[in-house]
């Protein structure tokens, strides 16, 4: 298990988006000192607006923000503890959906599980649970049998959470992530985007910390319009 996830970040590297500063720790004294100077984020900079608008599932009188993820990556499991406590004091003006990613057909067995547990009510219980077995129980899962596995565990049935991985409408979830994820131009992961109109990431922010200040400035400037 260990040498597949060192496999997987030299190919997440080539595509230019596992880097050090993906680290929550590399949120160090240089991005601290931008924000403490009143820096403000700036286009082609600190965060990427889109040529062409990418769709929102939000109601007009909303804003959408978009977490891009893969269960398998470590970045990813080392901000979510960061996420979760920011989606807890966002503006009620604000909606934040998750999405998983899918940079190749190997990995759309995790897009379905996440859209699995989204369909069957257990997000909440069990989305943090599955970077806990993947990257402290070093569980592969990556596929529909082990996954499923992995679920009666945790006292899922495994009947029902099959059919539901198997369903059209998981299905068709996980193809509208990976348009979505085309869309905003995911290069990397975990990545934000804002609105349909702007993107951001380590790589634009320096670390996931400021890309999440980032985002609250990108609030601030789609409200103003």
């Amino acid at each position: 298990m260990k040498d597949w996830l060192q496999k997987e970040s030299l190919t997440m590297k080539r595509r230019e988006f596992s880097r050090a500063a993906f680290a929550l720790g590399a949120a160090g004294s240089l991005p601290a000192a931008l924000m403490a100077q009143g820096a403000q984020p700036r286009a082609g900079e600190d965060y990427l607006v889109l040529d062409k608008p990418a769709l929102v599932e939000a109601a007009n009188d909303k804003i959408e923000v978009v977490e891009f993820f893969w269960y398998s990556c470590p970045h990813c499991n080392a901000f979510e503890p960061t996420f979760a406590a920011w989606i807890k004091r966002v503006p009620k003006d604000v909606v934040v959906r998750r999405v998983p990613v899918a940079f190749r057909k190997d990995f759309e067995a995790q897009q379905r599980l996440y859209y699995t547990l989204e369909a069957m009510g257990l997000v909440e219980k069990l989305h943090v649970k599955v970077f806990y077995a993947i990257h402290v129980e070093r569980m592969r899962l990556d596929r529909l049998d082990v996954i499923a596995d992995w679920a009666a565990k945790q006292g899922v049935d495994k009947a029902r959470f099959s059919e539901q991985f198997n369903s059209f409408s998981v299905a068709s979830k996980a193809s509208r992530a990976t348009q979505l994820q085309n869309a905003y131009k995911v290069e990397g992961v975990p990545s934000l985007g804002v609105a349909g109109r702007f993107y951001t990431d380590a790589t634009y922010a320096k670390s996931m910390e400021r890309a999440l200040q980032v985002v609250d400035h990108l609030l601030t400037k789609v409200r103003a319009r």
